[in-house]
């Protein structure tokens, strides 16, 4: 019997991982949870070997105790990271130390004599492991981390709603019960200072179970689950309590176990009293049992069924606690449904260009296609009572009839209005009660109506923080369309330039030619921004090359065609996003042409000192010092009557994107000189 029982437990505790990562359409196993049953099996399989192998006890309980040690720091690992959000990030300080410090255990049991940690006399005839002063330690601390594990499963489980809970029940409570059974087999060190290992199949029986239990949970209920626990959680466990009552009730078990016998009947009496505190367990974890347990305590105990504070607080925390929308959403339906003792609900709000109430969020209710128009009798009820609508015994039904048939497929209960100024702006309809035979009163309708008030707040704030965010992606829009209408407007004003010296020179033919290539090159940027455009409101990054400056300064004044532009310089290379750089030499070119009125030279130099540069003076009218000073580069404010005041805000963002800067250089009626340093190309080392 033992080793049928060990051997199924080691078939089970190494296939359970295996199974799942091998199928492609159930998640795979956490890694902690793999490694700790896989540990499980070693530790099955070595104390087996211990057994039947008395004479070499020493040697398999020295890979025993290794394996032990490594599973600490699984179990522990599992316990603070499973179904948590963001994982690692969230476990606290002192368990972080915990985890840290987990793997000296195994250093512990490779150092130290396996003699110093457990001898026996007469094992083969007596299968008792008497503690040394080394074992009792390492016991005793296997034991704080298998207590701390429990407790952050308990937690875990505790602070799910009802449909995650249904999901990970099983598969908690699986892992669960192994590590309460662990704690067992463990405690005689603390109790006897012994390990009795006729406790074994016991041990072997119920991971059996606990795998079982997992496999059930992971195979058909899945674990696409995510908790978020709050930082006080810990101060509110109630297994600190069970686990000292349990110790208490071992004791005293372990003194009378003496008129029961010894050998395979004592585990035997062991297991049936650990299943009896499981089953316990699974009754009180079950929803309509702790339903009727409250109603049945606030019905006999207290004047009030509810505490209306800690209520409206607690449904003020899960809203505010939602990161996005769609968690807000199902936050209200599902606090509903945990206040209220519903297995189903959903939300429904309404589509303003439609005139129609849809689906916004659901709790094991699939309402598919199904709708409300704003003239439903249903709708008109809870406009004119301003009240919730008891359908349990209400007249008032559905006209259409998929609706009443989902009424009747999700056994609806309530429909709990939500209003806003007056407007029945959205529902909740809950279902299927954990408690059929529960009689809601006043009390339950006055909590769902302030409850509602909370959530309708909840969901204008939404509306109003979407309406936000359209304004700004508006806004972005507008501020993109000011700089492509200021880009062309520039390309106008060398189109302009083109058409005034076409009227004189257009007879000539090397002007021609230069004609038709500044026309279609300024076609080309016209088009390119037709095409970005259509990307707004994203922002393109840089694309970078090498760009030959003094070439690109040159096809730049080409486009303004202005007989007084003279480009002179070096060829430089810098590494530049081509296009937008010729943005900011074309703005730079103009602003000069205009600032002269045609009349003086503009003189444009490329060269390298520092580094590359562009540089553009006029003798034009210049800038005033004040101007230049407090708001030369800000956007929407020119010196021009007919100027937008965005193109000297764009090139310095363009420069500035690129790692560069503009200088300025000007004076009264002596000029302007702006100079467009860029970064130098990094040499490449080989």
């Amino acid at each position: 019997m033992l080793t049928t029982l060990s051997v199924t437990a080691i078939f089970a505790a190494v296939m359970f991982p295996f199974y799942f990562t091998l199928r492609k359409d159930t998640p795979s196993t956490p890694a902690p949870l793999s490694i700790a049953v896989v540990i499980a099996a070693v530790i099955e399989l070595f104390d087996l070997l211990a057994l039947y192998n008395p004479e070499q006890l020493y040697l398999w309980k020295k890979c025993a105790l290794t394996a032990e040690a490594a599973l600490v720091p699984a179990w522990l690992w599992f316990s603070v990271t499973y179904a948590r959000q963001n994982g690692y990030r969230t476990i606290s300080m002192p368990l972080r130390l915990m985890l840290a410090a987990s793997p000296f255990f195994a250093v512990f049991a490779l150092m130290l004599p396996v003699r110093s940690f457990v001898y026996s006399p007469d094992f083969a005839t007596e299968k008792v492991l008497f503690l040394g002063n080394n074992g009792f330690i390492f016991y005793i601390l296997m034991l704080v981390y298998l207590v701390i594990a429990l407790i952050q499963l308990e937690q875990t489980l505790a602070h799910t709603n009802w449909t995650a809970r249904w999901k990970i029940k099983f598969e908690l409570l699986g892992a669960g019960t192994f590590l309460a059974i662990l704690i067992i087999y463990y405690s005689q060190g603390l109790l006897f200072r012994t390990i009795n290992m006729h406790l074994v199949p016991m041990r072997s029986i119920v991971l059996i179970v606990s795998i079982a239990m997992m496999f059930y949970s992971r195979l058909k209920r899945g674990s696409d689950v995510s908790v978020h626990l709050s930082q006080q959680f810990a101060c509110k466990s109630a297994v600190l309590f069970a686990v000292g009552l349990y110790v208490i009730c071992l004791g005293l078990v372990g003194e009378g176990m003496k008129y029961f016998g010894d050998g395979f009947q004592r585990a035997m009496i062991f297991s049936l009293l650990f299943f009896a505190g499981l089953g316990l367990c699974i009754i009180l974890l079950s929803e309509m049992v702790k339903r009727k347990v409250r109603v049945f305590i606030h019905k006999n105990f207290y004047h009030n069924k509810y505490d209306y504070r800690n209520q409206w607080l607690q449904f003020t925390d899960r809203l505010s606690s939602s990161q996005t929308s769609e968690n807000l959403l199902h936050a209200i339906v599902s606090e509903f449904c945990d206040t209220f003792g519903m297995g189903t609900g959903a939300l429904f709000i309404m589509n303003r260009e439609r005139d129609t109430y849809q689906q916004a969020a659901g709790i094991s209710m699939e309402c598919g296609e199904i709708t409300f128009s704003i003239n439903d009798p249903v709708i008109e009820s809870l406009a004119s009572s301003r009240w919730i609508v008891d359908l349990r015994d209400n007249v008032t039904a559905p006209e259409n009839e998929h609706q009443s048939a989902f009424f009747s497929g999700a056994d609806a209960c309530f429909i709990i209005p939500l209003f806003m100024n007056e407007v029945v702006e959205g529902f909740i309809i809950l279902g299927r009660p954990h408690s059929t035979r529960e009689i809601y009163i006043h009390e339950d309708f006055d909590l769902m109506r302030t409850l509602a008030k909370q959530a309708a707040s909840a969901l204008l704030n939404l509306r109003l923080s979407d309406q936000l965010s359209c304004s700004r992606e508006l806004a972005a829009i507008g501020k993109v369309s000011a700089f492509v209408m200021h880009d062309l407007k520039n390309l106008i004003s060398a189109l302009s330039l083109m058409l005034e010296n076409a009227q004189e020179n257009i007879g000539q033919p090397d002007f021609q030619s230069d004609l038709l290539v500044s026309l279609g090159n300024t076609v080309t940027k016209m088009n390119g921004m037709i095409l970005r455009l259509k990307e707004l409101p994203e922002k393109n990054s840089l694309q970078l090359v090498p760009v030959d400056l003094l070439q690109m300064a040159r096809e730049t004044a080409a486009l303004v065609n202005c007989k007084t532009l003279n480009v002179t310089g070096e060829h430089v290379i810098a590494e530049a996003d081509r296009e937008e750089l010729q943005k900011v030499a074309l703005n730079l070119m103009l602003n000069a042409v205009e600032a002269t009125n045609g009349s003086t030279t503009v003189r444009v130099e490329v060269g390298e000192q520092e580094s590359p540069f562009i540089r553009v003076k006029d003798e034009g009218h210049g800038i005033p010092a004040s101007f230049m000073q407090h708001v030369l580069f800000k956007p929407f404010v020119s010196t021009k009557k007919q100027g937008m005041g965005i193109g000297l805000y764009q090139s310095r963002q363009i420069i500035e994107a690129h790692g560069g800067r503009i200088e300025v250089v000007s004076s009264i009626d002596h000029g302007s000189e702006f100079t467009v340093w860029l970064p130098k190309i990094q040499a490449v080392t080989a």
